[in-house]
């Protein structure tokens, strides 16, 4: 269950709260006692601008942020979202059940400290018999000008669409298979006035659904492939933003099994781009943005076993085109060209997809940023990078030169699904290039999506990564 964030007009008694000290802002005037202000003069002197007082009935926190505001304004924010995963680590520790921020003046700031807090109170216990960890923080209570109330609630939208999309990669495939996570998906979004169809193999089978089938063959669970539309009366945009995420629930890597320790064993996590454009179009719904918006999510597990596809195989594609699988780990982009050539039914302004795609872009630049490449304009490339910046789920973008095209060409068919040694994230790339015939973005996910030790308020396992910036990006295109 999601934390609550709530509007609140004043702290009540010894109810934990934050104090943010800026160089002009006197000690005296927050109410501090002489030894408190001797204390926290001497942890300012030692180099510490974060204070925690512990009143013993309450927890004050205070940050002197002098030097943060020297800093960038995505700097800043990012400072604050990691001090929220401070104040977050102290309550639960303390047993402390809700904080109190006051937003009245320093509103962008207090709400990136409560991002942070909320953010970091994510726990995945489902199937844990001892809940004795679970944390105690329930609430954060924010007194915000009434003109700053829509920011409030559109936080706990945004929260919530990351706690799902965080829960949906936490879930062990044993619950979350294809069908199920299409059920779920489609709970979710229609909760939110969010339409949802949702194709069975049939339909898929009927549409020569050829990359999506494949990779489903060596699998007794059927495929899904779920379509997400919010298409507001006040929409901005004529044609439709398409969002398509990788919905691989399970990944062995199929016949080109992958080996176990720290492989296959985290598999679970390769439908994480499913996850954020299903999550990402609920938020957008809820907080009511007017862009028409559609999300596809071709889902399925890969599997070695019946009838499953094998390298030397040649797909037939949705569109057409074939390809000769060389290696079946590489599924994702198997499944995400058939849903990138339907996306042209929709005539759309733009695409973005999200796949946990390859190692290659995971070893690249690690889990500190997403990789990026595709054909969009420059000014949309600009707008999307400072989107990732604002929210701090940077973007890389690395080179797309056709140069990289000719690494997966085919003596047998129309193209390979692998492309060599060398340029992995890139080549795959390309290969979801020829699927398209519109403005397209490609992120690959794979470094930040799923993360084996904790990180700052991102967490640790499933981060929900996208799913914040597809947000942040829909905002800045419907203002």
């Amino acid at each position: 269950m999601s934390i609550q964030i709530i509007s609140q007009g004043k702290a009540s008694k010894d109810q934990s709260q934050l104090f943010l000290i800026s160089k002009k802002d006197k000690l005296v005037s927050f109410g501090f006692s002489k030894e408190e202000q001797t204390y926290m003069q001497k942890k300012q002197k030692a180099g510490d601008s974060y204070v925690l007082l512990n009143r013993f009935s309450q927890l004050v926190f205070v940050q002197f942020t002098e030097d943060w505001e020297k800093k960038k304004t995505a700097e800043q924010l990012e400072n604050y979202r990691n001090l929220g995963n401070k104040i977050c680590s102290a309550l639960n520790a303390h047993q402390y059940q809700d904080v109190f921020l006051d937003a009245t003046q320093n509103t962008t700031e207090v709400l990136a400290v409560a991002e942070g807090l909320a953010l970091s109170n994510y726990q995945f216990l489902k199937y844990k018999s001892d809940q004795k960890k679970a944390h105690t923080l329930q609430k954060i209570a924010v007194a915000i000008d009434a003109k700053a109330k829509k920011q409030l609630s559109d936080l706990q939208t945004l929260v919530n669409a990351v706690y799902k999309a965080r829960t949906w990669v936490n879930e062990p495939q044993s619950y979350l298979d294809a069908v199920v996570f299409a059920k779920e998906m489609k709970a979710f979004a229609t909760s939110a006035g969010v339409s949802c169809e949702v194709l069975n193999k049939k339909q898929i089978e009927a549409l020569k659904m050829g990359g999506l089938l494949a990779v489903n063959k060596g699998s007794i669970t059927p495929p899904t492939f779920t379509i997400l539309e919010y298409k507001p009366k006040n929409a901005k945009n004529k044609k439709p933003l398409v969002l398509v995420g990788k919905g691989v629930v399970y990944d062995t890597g199929g016949l080109s099994l992958k080996p176990t320790p720290n492989s296959m064993d985290t598999m679970k996590c390769d439908m994480g781009g499913g996850a954020a454009v299903a999550s990402a179009i609920v938020a957008i719904a809820q907080a009511q943005l007017p862009y028409h918006v559609i999300a596809l999510i071709p889902a399925t597990d890969n599997r070695p076993g019946g009838n499953a596809y094998t390298p030397g195989d040649v797909v037939t594609m949705f569109d057409g085109q074939t390809v000769e699988v060389l290696n079946t780990d590489a599924e994702g982009r198997m499944l995400l060209g058939d849903a990138l050539a339907y996306a042209k039914k929709y005539s759309p302004s733009l695409v973005l997809d999200f796949a946990t795609l390859t190692g290659a872009a995971a070893a690249a630049i690690g889990s500190f940023g997403t990789v990026c490449m595709g054909t969009a304009d420059e000014s949309t490339k600009a707008a999307l990078k400072e989107a990732g910046n604002t929210v701090h789920e940077r973007l890389v973008e690395f080179p797309f030169w056709d140069d990289y095209a000719k690494l997966i060409n085919s003596d047998l068919a129309d193209m390979k699904n692998i492309g060599g040694p060398v340029g992995g994230a890139i080549t795959a790339g390309k290969f979801l290039e020829k699927f398209t015939d519109y403005p397209w973005m490609h992120f690959d996910i794979a470094g930040p999506a799923y993360l084996n030790s904790a990180d700052s308020y991102r967490g640790k396992h499933g981060t929900g990564v996208g799913v914040r910036l597809i947000v942040e990006f829909v905002k800045q295109l419907s203002k």
